[in-house]
C-alpha cells in the first residue's frame, strides 16, 4: 500500500502563518522580532502589525504548530514581559509541506510565465 506523502497530508496555510513559521525558523522569537524579520525576508513587502502578528501566533499556538518556549535570553538584555516562540515538529513539517507545494506551483508556472517577461 502507498502512503501519501507529507506535503498531501498536511493543507496549505496562509500566507501570513507561512511568512510567520519562517520567520521563527530555526531559532526562538518574540512578536516583535518576528515583524522584523518578516519585513527582512520580504525585502519590506510584507509588513505586519501586531494584530496580524499576534492573531496569527495564537492561531499557530493552538494548531500546535508553534509553542511557547520557557527558555530566555540573557535577562540583563531582554524584558522579561516578552513572550518567545520557537517551532514545533508538526510546524517544521507544514513549513516543510508549504515549501514543497510553492515549488511546484513555481515549476508549472515557470514554462509559460517566462514568456511575458520583457
Amino acid at each position: 500500500m502507498e502512503t501519501a506523502q507529507p506535503s498531501q497530508d498536511l493543507p496549505p496555510i496562509s500566507r501570513t502563518a507561512f511568512h510567520v513559521l519562517v520567520a521563527i525558523g530555526p531559532e526562538e522569537r518574540h512578536g516583535y522580532a518576528i515583524m522584523q524579520e518578516v519585513a527582512r525576508i520580504t525585502n519590506g513587502a510584507t509588513r505586519l502589525g501586531p494584530g496580524g502578528v499576534y492573531t496569527t501566533i495564537r492561531r499557530l499556538l493552538d494548531d500546535g504548530l508553534i509553542e511557547e518556549s520557557d527558555e530566555r535570553p540573557d535577562g540583563e538584555v531582554d524584558d522579561q514581559r516578552r513572550r518567545y516562540y520557537r517551532l514545533t515538529g508538526l510546524g517544521r513539517a507544514v513549513v516543510a509541506a508549504e515549501i514543497a507545494r510553492l515549488d511546484s506551483l513555481v515549476e508549472a508556472a515557470r514554462p509559460w510565465a517566462l514568456e511575458f517577461q520583457a
